[in-house]
């Protein structure tokens, strides 16, 4: 990994920081409804979805009848274009069929994170307006009709609510089976455009509220499609989706690029179970398997691992946060996947920027997020001026073309902070660009730890502490220090068996093998970290709670 910018030796011309998407395949001109439609028609009895824990199955002619029904059931509300209709649940059927529905009468589809309270859930309601939500009664500990009682009296634009788990779920299809004009419906598709919003995702911002970034049927339709065509994706394809839908992971790489290609999406549990994935896999003969490294990380120390036939796995996608190279290799050989691709994006990109292709080397899967997708651009600036770095020096990562969200919902303030006159969406990701344009992300600008005035990069040593046969999983962070502003501190996830390390354990490990400013200070051993439901690790969480652990000695 890149450590500090550095000067050219050749006076030669460097090329720069900069790559550009090319395909044979053109960009998708259709909405998501169109498109839908289209593969339904294609394929009526091909597998469509598996909801493996209601033990429920549609073919894609299912499918779309039940959509369609939904879709005729809220015309018949009253829902119309622009609505914002709220998705509050864990991962099951319902919230597909929900998704392809809305986007058939041009409502936008807010997606609610499963794991907010009632403050969170009031917060979205009032700031995208919505309309109408569908809901779980409950999921594990969170009373899901019980805070939407409460928060509904300060929410007067809130006018509908439908619970999936009681009768009104099953009134809204049977009134959208009996509308007195089903050819509504295809009017209403009719006026849709593919630039038109169709989904509102909520991302954590610098500010504490979350900001709503918009995205278009444009946008998400086509990161789908090329996801999936990336990974050779066709109608004889069954993708087991564990990643949440409420996040683009699941409802765009998973569902989208599915429904694009008329493979089949299996659900396998409403929440990340590691038994209950690989027994979907073995189940339904999956051909990829999606995840964030946590959860591979989780499958293959499962217990029971080595009874599941996972014979059937040819690709997936690992994404989320950066993988560590002993999970890449495991995943690799342990679990079949050997056209297993690396993705990297955000929410606001639709989400996908750049990928890794099936015949790519293990090196390149193991080492870098990629390169750039089809039909996009990306570039590498100094986070300072703005301006494009020559090829191996590290920068900010920057995007531009199709995938760009329209913007954050309602805050033209903060999408001209992220979207410049360009058009280019600042990630606030550190990345360097190899000369065959792959990109290896070192970090998050705020995350990148300055010890004594030199730049450290916490993905650097937390692959190198992936190497220890005692350690399952590592986090690296920055923590104040007086001497030398910052200093590094290990958060390390034990292998079952193993002796907890201490800080001196590590320094022995790291000597003459890293530089010594790059030897975290401190070492704190944890059963888990602090995780979003996304599966991403909080590290500002641990920044937080850091002082109160140095401060008790408890390191």
């Amino acid at each position: 990994m890149s450590e500090q910018p550095t000067t050219p030796r050749s006076t030669a011309p460097v090329e720069p920081s900069y790559a550009s998407g090319t395909s044979a395949a053109p960009l998708l001109g259709d909405t998501i409804g169109a498109n839908f439609d289209r593969t339904a028609a294609r394929f009526p009895d091909r597998d469509a979805l598996v909801d493996r824990a209601a033990g429920r199955r549609w073919t894609y002619a299912q499918l779309a009848a039940d959509v369609n029904a939904l879709a005729l059931g809220l015309l018949e509300l009253g829902v119309v274009r622009g609505d914002r209709v709220g998705i509050w649940a864990p991962n099951r059927a319902e919230w597909t069929i929900t998704q392809y529905a809305t986007a058939k009468i041009g409502a936008i589809l807010v997606t609610v994170n499963p794991a907010y309270r009632a403050h969170e859930l009031e917060y979205v309601l009032g700031q995208s307006g919505m309309r109408m939500l569908v809901a779980a009664e409950r999921f594990k500990s969170s009373h899901y009709a019980a805070m939407i009682e409460e928060v509904r009296p300060r929410c007067p634009d809130l006018e509908f609510v439908t619970l999936l788990d009681g009768p009104e779920w099953d009134k809204l299809l049977d009134r959208g089976r009996t509308a007195p004009d089903p050819e509504r419906l295809a009017r209403a598709q009719a006026e849709l455009g593919p630039d038109d919003a169709v989904n509102i995702q909520y991302t954590s911002g610098t500010t504490g509220f979350p900001k709503g970034a918009t995205l278009s049927h444009h946008n998400i339709l086509n990161n789908g499609y090329f996801v999936g065509e990336l990974l050779h994706y066709t109608e004889h394809d069954r993708v087991c989706i564990p990643v949440p839908f409420y996040h683009c992971f699941g409802m765009v790489m998973g569902n989208l690029a599915c429904t694009s290609h008329g493979a089949a999406m299996v659900i396998p549990a409403p929440s990340f179970e590691p038994a209950a994935t690989l027994a979907a896999v073995e189940a339904e003969s999956c051909t990829s398997l999606y995840g964030v490294p946590t959860m591979f990380i989780a499958e293959l120390a499962e217990p029971s691992f080595d009874s599941y036939d996972l014979s059937s796995l040819r690709t997936g996608i690992m994404a989320g946060s950066p993988c560590p190279v002993e999970v890449m290799r495991q995943v690799i050989d342990r679990m079949g996947m050997a056209e297993v691709s690396i993705c990297y994006g955000m929410t606001e990109t639709s989400p996908v920027s750049t990928q890794t292709r099936v015949d790519d080397s293990v090196e390149r899967r193991v080492s870098t997020v990629g390169r750039v997708g089809p039909h996009l651009e990306v570039k590498v600036v100094d986070p300072g001026t703005g301006r494009t770095v020559p090829r191996g020096v590290p920068g900010e990562l920057c995007t531009r073309g199709y995938s760009v969200m329209l913007g954050y919902w309602a805050d033209p303030a903060q999408t001209a902070e992220a979207v410049d006159a360009g058009r280019w969406m600042h990630t606030g990701d550190l990345a360097v660009m190899d000369a065959d344009g792959y990109l290896s992300i070192t970090g998050r600008i705020k995350d990148m730890v300055i010890r004594g005035g030199e730049n450290l990069y916490p993905r650097e040593i937390e692959e190198f502490l992936h190497g220890h046969p005692d350690v399952l999983d590592v986090q690296v962070i920055g923590v104040p220090d007086a001497t030398y502003g910052e200093e590094l501190m290990a958060w390390i996830r034990m292998r079952e068996g193993a002796a907890p390390l201490t800080a001196d354990d590590v320094r022995a490990y790291c000597t003459g093998r890293l530089a010594h400013f790059k030897i975290p200070r401190y070492v704190h051993v944890v059963e888990e970290f602090p995780m979003t439901v996304t599966g991403k690790v909080r590290k500002v969480e641990m920044r937080e709670r850091a002082a109160d652990i140095l401060a008790s000695g408890d390191r």
